[in-house]
């Protein structure tokens, strides 16, 4: 699974990588500890003004992380579906909507990821070492992900806050490199994919899924970072400095 990320590159910087059309960008703080609920930056294709019929143009928004499907009852169902499966996204009644018509790219610098080690909590149980997974080229990690749109029936109309725009972030088996430290990782997209990926007028599900590979072994890099990450309270570019090895706790043997 992916359930932290940091993400802080301004948007200014994802302009070029992502070439995003709207000349309104929005902010967020630089968040090296991104927990679920929080507000993160998604690049979406929407027709501009809401105009249905418009050719779609490239942009960045901001969305809430944890999808919330359009039929939902109560949008604290989000906070349990921050993350969709590849194996089942296409299927499944929660993201199928949104995997035909709704598919986002989630910008990140990398994700954590917690490993039991040999040394043991007061209660018994295997100590957790974070570690931080990404690029190894320094580059965007791009993770592939579905945004909704959730409308709020308690609200009125001409309210703007009726609507809630909600994502997940999709996930695979993690490639060997990186499954001894967890068993699930983030899809992340290569450039050439970012076009056919974001049209909302492909819907073919065979294309669609064809274009979601696990990251090529050495593409990503992975190293143990201070346990203050554990806490979303904690938030600062310290969280991913790398640990010396020989201050992280002992690992399992794999």
């Amino acid at each position: 699974m992916c359930g932290r990320y940091a993400s802080s590159r301004q948007p200014e910087d994802l302009v070029e990588e992502f070439e995003i059309r709207n000349p309104d960008l929005p902010h967020l703080e630089p968040d090296w500890n991104v927990a679920p609920t929080k507000d993160v930056y998604a690049v979406v294709e929407r027709p501009p003004g809401g105009e249905q019929d418009a050719t779609p143009e490239r942009q960045l928004r901001v969305l809430s992380w944890g999808l919330v499907p359009f039929w939902a009852k109560d949008p604290s169902v989000g906070s349990r579906m921050i993350n969709a499966r590849m194996e089942t996204v296409a299927g499944k009644p929660a993201y199928r909507r949104a995997f035909e018509k709704r598919r986002a790219i989630l910008p990140a610098d990398g994700y954590f990821e917690w490993y039991p080690t040999e040394e043991l909590t007061r209660s018994g149980k295997p100590r957790k070492q974070p570690y931080f997974i990404r690029p190894a080229d320094g580059g965007v990690l791009a993770m592939a992900g579905l945004y909704e749109i959730w409308r709020d029936p308690a609200k009125a109309e001409d309210d703007p806050t009726r609507f809630r725009w909600t994502c997940t972030v999709l996930t695979t088996s993690a490639e060997d490199s990186l499954g001894h430290i967890h068993d699930r990782m983030p899809l992340m997209l290569s450039p050439d994919r970012y076009d056919a990926w974001l049209d909302p007028r492909r819907n073919d599900r065979d294309d669609l899924l064809a274009l979601l590979e696990p990251a090529a072994p050495g593409r990503l890099e992975a190293f143990p970072v201070s346990t203050l990450v554990s806490s979303v309270k904690n938030n600062g570019p310290e969280l991913v400095v790398p640990l010396p090895l020989e201050h992280a706790p002992g690992e399992r043997e794999s």
